[in-house]
């Protein structure tokens, strides 16, 4: 099926990759590795064993990110995970990389053991399982119904006090509360005092909020006693809870959306496609780990595997590690606890791996979402699955300005980048679950990224990537939701019933012949190998409309399969960050983060066959009139890791997160800890200027974002490089950039001009409001296209509706 893709968009796409899984190329000194189209300074080095993870940047340029799972050989406090910010420094947000000193690289083992900055002390507002809410819960910490935190058995090494406590033997994806991520503040004032949401990266997965707020001396503190974990309300409970909540994003309306990164999602390993495996008639070799969800002991698949068929012809199903944690899942879940040690001998190891689960299980279906965080100050907030934007290893989704267009990324090997486009605005919906829209999955079309195409191997640093997107599907919410509902009266008894073997009679037996067959055929407890098939020969005759009925859930619950069978560039290797400034507007550029160029997107299949950098490169794309984005700009190339420290150390290695800052900067976080290329060890945060010799640094444009309170309102034209300007670009797209200090919930304005009338500014004005103007946040962009708009001066007034609040802005377009 894999030159279905034709159908859609035409005959110059034709050409996938092939069934044959090939390897890597090697690494030689690649062009343009490493190098920068603008300049990166580094801000921040983290502790040693840490990620750089959940930047967040408040209103007042003050910075805080998470110190993820840093060495406990560390000294205090930074031995245990936490939520930091940077007392003493903010930045100026005027664009220019000037306001902060570059930290300099960690050297000593004190400074590797620490989190350093140039400017600044990172000062902890809380750390991983502290207590919170009255001392009921402990922070980042999944509880079973009962009120029992879901800690696995090995911690109790780690923490002494916890010997006399319950603990679960087991696997949990990491320490519970060790893995903090994505932050997210939203204010309930002025911007001094909100919720801080985070993201706690483990199965079962969670979200705190803690309630935040700043003095007079620009000082967080936390409110613990107050705090809670969103994991262990009854909202998030009776949606099946989350796992592995990686990164994320604060929306347009306000609220914080987590993303699962269901890394066991993978139906298929790397290259390969459920095609591949119908023809073969088995998945040896082939099957990824999701075919093993619902196995007694499921990573358990792993050794399992070589006790089978031998070292020489075992095969490890891609994402099957991450099927760790998924127990521990059923257990928040409710179900009845086994293979559990005996209450009186803590210490004692578990005494079956094969005991199934057979009363309450988790649904596979129901994870790997973006989660959006309604009502975020309620008592318990309501959150809410878009089911309807598939189902992946999500590392982050971004929103665009018109609330109906989100990108999404991916993360692991030949996963993909993903858009989604609602039919209306997200939160014009009154049922979250009536949000409908189109999927669609990428497709590069560039010869140029092609090595058979050119006769060479192109360095990723001279070469846009141009994407052209195939629809998958059409559906709503509730639809998607429904699909998944058939799935959740599945357990792990279910598994065993591929056996011919009682599992009863002889469980050890049972669980053999039970994952000889579903490595053969298939897991049948779940969306089967033929009805993918069946789904992808549909789409090629028909298109995307005119799959039968039952089949339409395909695309939407087993996306990256779906996407591969029909020849999409599901090709890119942990594509990891995705974000634009708040409010961006055609013009105006998202950033993607592809953490390594290797592997898939550098072998001898598929449609990137292009030079090797183990070190990531970071794109831009500019956002089109639709919103759509169709040229991926390398902007950022990490080392090779065959480089040497002098070329290595001061060079973005493995992006993780990124994050726009309102000014046009991008703050980019690693995750690439050790390995090759450099003299240290430590992760970093960089902060990327595009434009170091532009506008943006004037003095007229320090204090933009904090306006004075008896005049609140502040104004300025943007271009799409956050350069303040006085007269358009070539392509007649201005950002009008707002910042209302007076800030006390979503607001409109009147745009006035005596050069142009009320209908005139209407025509060239767009933004993000739907039914209700009333949309724009304290720091809000409005767009305006005057490229149709005579030569002269222009002068216009802009006042907040139903307030004393004004200003003057003016640009002068040239004959």
């Amino acid at each position: 099926m894999a030159t279905s893709v034709a159908a859609t968009l035409g005959a110059s796409v034709v050409g996938t990759a092939s069934a044959e899984h090939s390897e890597e190329v090697e690494e030689t000194n690649t062009p343009g590795a490493p190098s920068v189209e603008g300049e990166l300074k580094r801000f921040s080095t983290t502790a040693f064993g840490a990620e750089v993870t959940g930047p967040f940047v408040f209103d007042d340029g003050g910075l805080l990110y998470s110190l993820q799972h840093p060495s406990e050989e560390n000294p205090e406090p930074f031995d245990r995970a936490g939520i930091g910010y940077f007392s003493g420094f903010n930045f100026e947000l005027d664009g220019d990389n000037d306001d902060f000193e570059e930290v300099s690289t960690p050297q000593t083992e004190d400074e590797q053991g620490r989190v350093r900055a140039g400017n600044g002390e990172y000062t902890l507002l809380a750390r991983g399982r502290e207590p919170i809410n009255g001392g009921a819960e402990r922070l980042g910490v999944t509880q079973t119904p009962d009120g029992t935190d879901i800690v696995r058995a090995d911690a109790a090494n780690a923490e002494p006090e916890r010997k006399n406590r319950p603990y679960f033997a087991g696997t949990q994806y990491g320490l519970a509360a060790s893995n903090p991520d994505c932050n997210q503040f939203v204010p309930t004032d002025d911007g001094t005092a909100g919720y801080l949401f985070t993201n706690w990266e483990n199965s079962p997965g969670n979200i705190s909020r803690i309630p935040i707020s700043q003095d007079d001396d620009g000082e967080w503190e936390a409110d613990l006693e107050n705090a809670i974990n969103l994991a262990n309300t009854d909202a998030l409970r009776d949606l099946g809870g989350t796992r592995i909540n990686c990164y994320g994003d604060r929306s347009p309306w306000n609220t914080m959306i987590s993303s699962e990164e269901n890394y066991a999602q993978p139906r298929v390993s790397l290259t390969h496609t459920v095609g591949d495996i119908v023809e073969a008639d088995s998945g040896k070799g082939l099957v990824g780990g999701c075919q093993f969800w619902n196995r007694p002991n499921p990573n358990g698949i792993g050794e399992a595997i070589v006790e089978y068929y031998g070292e020489d012809e075992a095969f490890e199903p891609q994402g099957y590690w991450a099927l760790t944690g998924v127990e521990f899942l059923a257990y928040y879940l409710g179900a009845e606890q086994v293979d559990q040690p005996d209450a009186d001998q803590p210490d004692e190891e578990t005494l079956s791996d094969t005991t199934p689960i057979v009363d309450v299980y988790p649904n596979p279906y129901r994870y790997g979402y973006h989660v959006d965080v309604r009502e975020p100050t309620a008592d318990e907030p309501q959150p809410v699955k878009y089911y309807v934007m598939g189902r992946a290893a999500w590392e982050s989704p971004n929103v665009q300005a018109d609330e109906r267009t989100v990108y999404g990324c991916s993360d692991g090997d030949s996963k993909g980048i993903y858009k989604f486009v609602a039919d209306e605005p997200i939160p014009s919906y009154e049922d979250p679950m009536d949000v409908a829209g189109t999927l669609y999955a990428p497709k590069i079309t560039n010869d140029a990224a092609s090595a058979p195409e050119t006769g060479k191997r192109n360095s990723p640093a001279d070469v846009d990537l141009e994407v052209e997107w195939i629809e998958l599907g059409h559906a709503s919410n509730a639809e998607a939701e429904a699909w998944i509902a058939d799935y959740d009266d599945v357990t792990q008894e279910d598994y065993l019933a591929h056996a011919e073997t009682d599992w009863e009679d002889d469980p050890e037996a049972a669980l053999e012949e039970a994952d000889k067959a579903v490595i053969e055929n298939g897991n049948r407890n779940y969306i089967t190998n033929e009805e993918i098939v069946e789904w992808a020969a549909q789409f090629e005759a028909h298109g995307p409309d005119g799959v039968d009925e039952e089949l339409r859930r395909v695309p939407f619950l087993e996306m990256r399969a779906a996407a591969k069978e029909i020849g999409a560039s599901i090709e890119f290797n942990k594509a990891e960050g995705v974000d634009s400034v708040d409010g961006a507007q055609p013009g105006d550029f998202v950033y993607f983060g592809i953490s390594e160029f290797n592997d898939d997107m550098a072998d001898d299949t598929g449609d990137l066959r292009m030079d090797r950098v183990d070190g990531g490169v970071v794109y831009r794309a500019e956002l089109e009139a639709d919103y759509n984005v169709s040229t991926l700009e390398p902007v950022i190339v990490g080392p090779d890791f065959t480089d040497p420290p002098a070329d290595a150390d001061d060079a973005l290695r493995n992006v993780d997160n990124v994050y726009a800052m309102d000014d046009g900067r991008l703050i980019c976080c690693e995750d690439g800890f050790g390995g090759p290329a450099r003299s240290y060890p430590n992760d970093g945060l960089y902060v990327y200027d595009p434009d170091p010799d532009g506008e943006s640094g004037d003095d007229d444009d320090m204090g933009f974002h904090t306006p004075p309170a008896d005049d609140p309102l502040n104004a300025r034209f943007r271009d799409c490089c956050a350069n303040t300007v006085d007269t358009p670009p070539e392509n007649g797209i201005l950002n009008l950039d707002l910042v209302y200090g007076a800030y006390e919930g979503p607001y409109d304005v009147e745009i006035t001009s005596p050069e142009l009338s009320e209908s005139e500014i209407d025509e060239i004005t767009f933004d993000n409001a739907d039914d209700d103007p009333y949309d724009l946040t304290r720091d809000d962009i409005v767009g305006m296209d005057v490229s149709d708009v005579p030569a002269g001066e222009y002068e216009f007034t802009v006042s907040v509706v139903d307030a004393d609040a004004t200003a003057m802005v003016s640009f002068e377009i040239e004959d």
